[in-house]
């Protein structure tokens, strides 16, 4: 066996370990999640009139595996990150090690931001627009399955989207993108951003306004911090080669 093939026999091994590692805290917090799931649950249901339906004896396990395991990708988020952190470290200096590993909370809190920012502004604008297409017509009641579903796919998408600043400021770190190539691409990451915009909520201009600004916004927000990250990149790198 050469020293190639040995190196890669050993990140394997490395990806692997961090692999099992995310899944064993996955499996714990859900673990977690579901001994309060009915608190959870309750929490979601606060505001709402009725009572949800239930259409058969699975849909409530449904719903509760849902929750749990909505509660546990939230969770699970900062440690996904820490292994990612620590499957690069070997490859990163020293500073660069300490700078990457300090964009770890900001990953997570970027995520939750994201999943308030669909739960509490979004989902209740497109709930109500949806509602009022129903008007006085139809008979209008909610299923526990049919609720919780529409409500995890329209938050939890935000939650990811809003990593964006957190994952360029990595990438940029790592030197694998810069803020010339951000900008450069500006049409083209606007255009897709639009799209999933669109897609992901109701066919009317309040809604999408709503997604495609903020999103937009952290966009060029990711550009301003990719633009620091890499100047402070090319200073330390320029001090290195002066100091040696």
């Amino acid at each position: 066996m050469d020293l190639t093939e040995k190196n890669v026999i050993e990140h394997l091994g490395e990806l692997r370990k961090r692999i099992i590692i995310t899944l064993t805290s996955f499996i714990i917090f859900l673990l977690v999640s579901f001994i309060f799931v009915k608190d959870i649950h309750d929490f979601l249901v606060k505001d709402l009139d009725d009572k949800l339906a239930i259409l058969g004896p699975g849909d409530i396990l449904w719903v509760y595996m849902a929750i749990a395991g909505f509660s546990a990708i939230t969770l699970t988020i900062p440690v996904a990150a820490f292994q990612v952190w620590l499957f690069v470290k070997p490859g990163l200096k020293k500073e660069e090690q300490r700078v990457t590993l300090a964009f770890i909370p900001g990953i997570f809190i970027l995520f939750i931001s994201g999943i308030a920012f669909g739960y509490f502004l979004l989902f209740p604008i497109v709930l109500g627009f949806l509602q009022s297409l129903a008007g006085n017509q139809f008979e209008t009641f909610f299923t526990v399955d049919k609720y919780f579903r529409f409500m995890i796919n329209l938050t939890l998408p935000f939650g990811f989207l809003f990593e964006m600043p957190a994952v360029i400021m990595f990438l940029t770190r790592l030197g694998i993108i810069n803020p010339q190539k951000l900008a450069k691409t500006r049409k083209i990451s606007y255009f897709i951003l639009i799209v999933i915009s669109v897609f992901i909520t109701p066919p009317d201009f309040i809604s999408d306004i709503l997604v495609i600004v903020p999103l937009l916004l952290l966009y060029e927000f990711s550009i301003t911090l990719s633009k620091i990250v890499y100047r402070k990149k090319i200073s330390l790198e320029q001090s290195s080669l002066h100091a040696s």
